[in-house]
């Protein structure tokens, strides 16, 4: 069985002047959800083998302030496919994973990663966890799946079931959307 969570970048910044959306910064906020959240899955003891992740600005921000908190090092490989990426392009992403890692971090952008994950996790009645990122996956979110699966190649749409969903709000109500 292989496992993957899934990191939405943090909230990165409008009013800042970039060219490009690849470029765009974190804000504040995002700065300190991301921190929380680095926390958060090393208090849950949450490990990971390899992280695979956009190189977009905002994305390796949001690492770099997640994993200062979570304190382990993970092996990172950047791939540019995941920036903006469907779902379709993310399963690609995830059939070329190593057999190495049964724990996979993946972290990139909306709406890929929301609809990778109702793809992955079959509808079912009392699914709370699901329910709740079919209505939002919010910025700094982190959900893990496990895969039905021996091998990356394997994933496929219904092969997985939705372990944790954690959204930044769960943790510190001060970010959640009422702090707009």
């Amino acid at each position: 069985m292989k496992r993957l969570t899934l990191l939405r970048h943090a909230k990165s910044g409008w009013d800042d002047p970039v060219k490009r959306d690849f470029d765009r910064p974190l804000n504040g906020r995002g700065e300190k959800a991301a921190t929380l959240m680095g926390q958060y899955a090393l208090d849950s003891g949450m490990a990971f083998d390899l992280l695979v992740a956009s190189p977009a600005v905002r994305v390796v921000e949001t690492l770099d302030h997640f994993l200062d908190s979570y304190g382990k090092p993970i092996e990172t490989v950047w791939d540019r496919r995941i920036y903006l990426a469907s779902a379709a392009a993310l399963f690609d992403v995830l059939h070329a994973v190593p057999e190495s890692a049964d724990n996979l971090l993946m972290a990139g952008h909306n709406p890929g990663l929301e609809d990778l994950i109702l793809e992955l996790v079959p509808e079912s009645d009392g699914d709370a966890l699901r329910a709740e990122v079919e209505t939002k996956f919010p910025t700094a979110s982190l959900a893990t799946i496990a895969l039905d699966v021996a091998h990356w190649k394997d994933v496929a749409s219904g092969c997985g079931r939705l372990v944790a969903f954690t959204r930044p709000r769960d943790l510190d109500a001060a970010l959640g959307p009422e702090a707009y």
